[in-house]
Formats: C-alpha cells, structure tokens, sequence
C-alpha cells in the first residue's frame, strides 16, 4: 500500500481544478427518418453520469464538469453512437443524435448451439477483459447468455447483443459495459466500448472500508494519476519516473502484461519531453516519439502480478509501456484525453489492469463526492 505525506497529497489533489462551475448537455435521439427514440442511453463513458431519453426522445445531463469526455448514445437494436467534446465553458451545449438501427449477426458459437465450447470462450473472453488481478477475480458478468464467439485459431471476437452488466465486489461498482467490439489475436488485444458505473451497496462498514482502500490504491500508480502528476509537475513527489525508449522495434506488446523493455535500452527523460502547451490554457499536448517506460516506485508489483509472469525473485516497481499509435493527443487538466483510446498500453501494469480495476473517471482519494 502506498504511502504519501497527508499534506502534499491534499495540496496535490486540490489544485487539480475542482471546480462547481458546470455544464449541461442536452438534446434529441432519433432514428434515421427522424423519428425519437425512447429509452436510449446517453452517459458520460467511463462515469457515473448518465440518463435515458423520454417519450420524445429528448434527454438532459446537468452539472458536467468542464473538460474532455466522451458523450455516448446507445439502444439495443441501433448502431451505438458518440461525439467526444471539450467542454470549456459553463453553459448549456445542445448535441442531438440519429442512430441507425443496427443488424445482429450471430457468430460461429453461441449459448443454446454449443454449450461446453460456448463455456470455453467465456472463459476466455472473461479472463481477457475482466483481467487477472485480485480484483478480478472478484468481478462477475451478470449476463454472459448476451455474449456470441466466433473466430478460429489464435484470432478470436466477441459481440454483445445488449450492454454487458457486470459486478465488481472487489471495488465495489457496478458497471454497465456498452461493448461494440472485441478482438483476441495471438500478439495483440483490443476491444472498443464504454462503462457506466454505479456504486454497489456495502453489506457492512467492513465492506465499505475495504472498498474505499481498493478504490485508493485503484488510483493510485494508475495512468490517469501518471497523467495528473505530469499535468502539475509533480511527476517525483507523486512516486512516477520516465523513461523513453524511441526505437520503433524496442517494444513488443505482451498482452498479459508482462514488462516489454530492457531497462539498459532505455533513458530517463523530463516532463517537457513528452508534455507540450496546448492552443488553450486549459489543455496540454501530450506528444513523444517511440516508446514511453513509466515506473512508479510508490508500489511493487503484486504476488499476483508475479505468479502470472511466472517470474520468480524479487519484486519489482511497478512499470508500463505506453505509445501514442495516433499522434499527439490532447489531454485536459483532470488527466482526461480527448480520445479515450489516444494511448495505446504496450505492457506492465497498465495492461495488466482492465476491467476489472478500473474505476470512474471522477474518482480521486478523498474527493469520492466531487464530480470529476
């Protein structure tokens, strides 16, 4: 467990711009000749801020924070869709939506046709997207009969016919995980789609104490908390270091998580190196070339961690790979990109906690009732 001094981490995490200036995002869902649609899903992706449309298909999302965020829509039977907006000002911005309905093709394996391999493959899907960390191990897909398999070989999908519901007891969240594509290949994962979070009830003040620990040490060594440390230079007090390897055959993605580079093939590096001014005084560039190591000292590397490598010694600081596969991204000042998948995760740490360990966006110690 991570240990930081009471008075810098209030500093730090009180300077990150809290503020109760906020916006409202409102507007219309319809379908492709215009009609509304009823009972859509419009969220924040990766919050717990979210709604449905009424009967005319309107909806109205009040007291955003001011930043990046990606709004979404979606409905079983439609095409899901989204817009991602950086909101700058604190007033009412209108964003309406046309989705188009959406044709479910079934794959090669489903439920009802084959159980024992259909049984297989959410055992797989599971171990992949959930994860592998403790916390995973309490997280649970309350309805997996949504899920369809196809694939052969080492390439691998899942599609969802209706939001994945997923619990989480080790964090204590419930998540309702919008998935539109899921792609396993032997050197590669990537899936695209977005959570809304709610909060689980605690069964005792036990419960809700542990909880709030894990949701702390969530945060904390995590790439949103890297983020803002880079953000408000506070990169060595907040436990991180960088490392930059720029050799474009010096990283190969380990999927399970595994360290990915040599530490003599690579050099430490400041935050000007990879942290540009934005165009605007509330946004920064994050930009670099090659390959990014980032160590965080303030935690080992967990026995799970290690007997998933199969890697016996000592451990280790806890260290991930990252690359900007699309260019620069923009990042606002809560530690959020304008392209949520901006950054792609190369390996260590980063890779090593999905799902399952994953927390809302809003999320910060102490800070639990702030929004954002």
């Amino acid at each position: 467990m991570k240990v930081l001094p009471i008075a810098i981490l209030f500093a730090f995490f009180t300077h990150l711009g809290f503020s109760q200036t906020a916006a409202t995002i409102m507007g219309t869902v319809t379908d492709s000749t215009g009609v509304p649609i009823e009972q859509a899903n419009v969220f924040i992706a990766s919050s717990m801020v979210g709604t449905t449309t009424n009967s005319n298909g309107q909806y109205t999302l009040r007291g955003i924070p001011l930043g990046t965020l990606r709004l979404v829509v979606s409905r079983i039977g439609y095409e899901p869709s989204h817009v991602d907006l950086f909101i700058r000002n604190a007033e009412t911005y209108i964003r309406n939506f046309e989705i188009a309905e959406k044709i479910y093709e079934l794959g090669e394996v489903t439920v009802s046709s084959d159980n024992r391999r259909w049984q297989r493959q959410l055992e797989r899907f599971t171990t992949i997207f959930i994860g592998e960390s403790p916390n995973a191990q309490q997280t649970e897909i309350m309805n997996p009969q949504v899920l369809d398999f196809s694939g052969r070989g080492g390439d691998f999908r899942a599609q969802a016919s209706e939001p994945l519901i997923i619990e989480n007891r080790g964090l204590g969240y419930k998540l309702t995980y919008f998935l539109n594509e899921f792609i396993a290949e032997p050197n590669s994962w990537r899936w695209d789609g977005e959570p809304l979070f709610e909060t689980l009830s605690p069964s005792s003040p036990e419960e809700a104490a542990q909880w709030n620990a894990r949701r702390d040490s969530a945060f904390y060594g995590s790439f949103r908390h890297f983020l803002l440390s880079v953000i408000n230079d506070q990169v060595e007090v907040q436990g991180f270091k960088i490392y930059s390897r720029p050799g474009s055959n010096q990283g190969v993605f380990d999927p399970r998580g595994g360290a990915s580079s040599r530490q003599n093939n690579r050099f430490p590096i400041d935050v000007s190196d990879i942290l540009k001014p934005g165009d605007r005084d509330d946004e920064r560039i994050l930009d670099f070339k090659g390959f990014v190591d980032i160590v965080y000292t303030h935690e080992l590397e967990s026995n799970a961690f290690l007997r998933l490598q199969r890697r016996a010694g000592r451990a280790r600081y806890q260290t991930s790979t990252i690359r900007l596969d699309r260019g620069p991204t923009v990042v606002d000042l809560k530690g959020d990109p304008l392209d949520p998948y901006g950054v792609t995760f190369y390996g260590g740490y980063f890779a090593y906690e999905r799902t399952g360990d994953q927390i809302p966006k809003e999320f910060r110690p102490w800070l639990q009732g702030d929004n954002f």
